[in-house]
């Protein structure tokens, strides 16, 4: 199914089943070694937290969101917001965090994407190198798993010859496929060469009210970063009714770039690496009671 519809969008495209590779390798270097053992997928709070106007107190943690689903001690990756109690500011959040079980604390590497306030540029640090939480804010779009070696889905994709970026691309291929069945996956993939458009959040919350997606996109900062990018999607190819996000990817770097992924930019010579993994579950956590569709692409 995913192979059929990526060769729509992309010169060349391929999927397979393979074994995971060990993820505790370069370039990703997680605490765990793979995304397999009980996947699911929890979508926590929401956009309406944070826009038209930021609720501030609307603060989590991994740990607890781990139990919540059932899965202690879960390996966890994805997109979010940081905890501005924690930070004191506003920034994107690249979770990735074996979270805490009776017999192993948490082992966080997590990333922070935040503005520079030296020269407005990306600022992107490790989070365990100034904070020991598991905290996050606002919203988080999350794949859990035990963290194990397994089967996966590889997919490449090189060429980009339609609009769709590679996850709405993904995405969309199983909504046309699956129709109104909900199919959730999660995983890691790379942006081996190229570019892409990425955004980060200003560090100040706007004060004024961002009724519209272009008030949005005036307020955010958008940059262009170079590969190898390593990204963390949560896709759900439709909304069953639980006011999700359907599809969120956050991406980091070793050469200090990351932050909200939109789209590649460098169509003819980008090279995707993926592997992804089905969710069995789909756990909605605080979902807005006032909700609104702004801010959600």
């Amino acid at each position: 199914v995913l192979q059929k519809g990526l060769k729509e969008n992309f010169a060349d495209a391929q999927v397979s089943v393979v074994d995971c590779p060990d993820l505790t390798q370069e370039p990703f270097n997680f605490p765990a070694k793979g995304i397999c053992g009980k996947p699911r997928i929890a979508d926590v709070g929401g956009v309406p937290y944070l826009i038209p106007l930021v609720q501030k107190e609307k603060v989590y943690d991994l740990n607890t969101v781990a139990k919540d689903i059932e899965l202690p001690g879960a390996f966890i990756l994805g997109a979010g917001a940081v905890s501005s109690k924690v930070l004191g500011i506003n920034a994107e959040l690249i979770p990735i965090v074996q979270t805490k079980s009776e017999k192993k604390p948490a082992v966080n590497g997590s990333y922070v994407a935040q503005i520079n306030p030296a020269d407005k540029g990306c600022l992107l640090e490790k989070y365990s190198s100034k904070y020991t939480d598991c905290e996050f804010g606002l919203l988080a779009n999350l794949y859990a798993s035990e963290g194990q070696p397994g089967k996966v889905i590889e997919v490449k994709a090189n060429g980009r010859t339609g609009e769709l970026n590679f996850v709405s691309c993904l995405r969309q291929t199983l909504e046309k496929h699956y129709g109104e069945k909900p199919v959730g996956m999660g995983g890691t993939f790379i942006i081996q060469k190229g570019k892409a458009k990425i955004h980060i959040m200003p560090p100040e919350f706007s004060t004024c009210p961002l009724n519209t997606d272009e008030d949005v996109n005036n307020w955010l900062k958008f940059f262009e970063m170079k590969a190898p990018l390593i990204c963390q999607p949560v896709i759900v190819s439709r909304d069953p009714g639980f006011d999700l996000r359907v599809e969120h990817t956050h991406c980091f770097s070793h050469h200090g770039e990351g932050g909200h992924y939109h789209q590649d930019t460098s169509p003819d010579s980008v090279q995707y690496l993926g592997y992804f993994q089905p969710a069995e579950l789909l756990f909605r956590i605080d979902r807005p009671q006032e909700t609104h569709l702004v801010g959600r692409d």
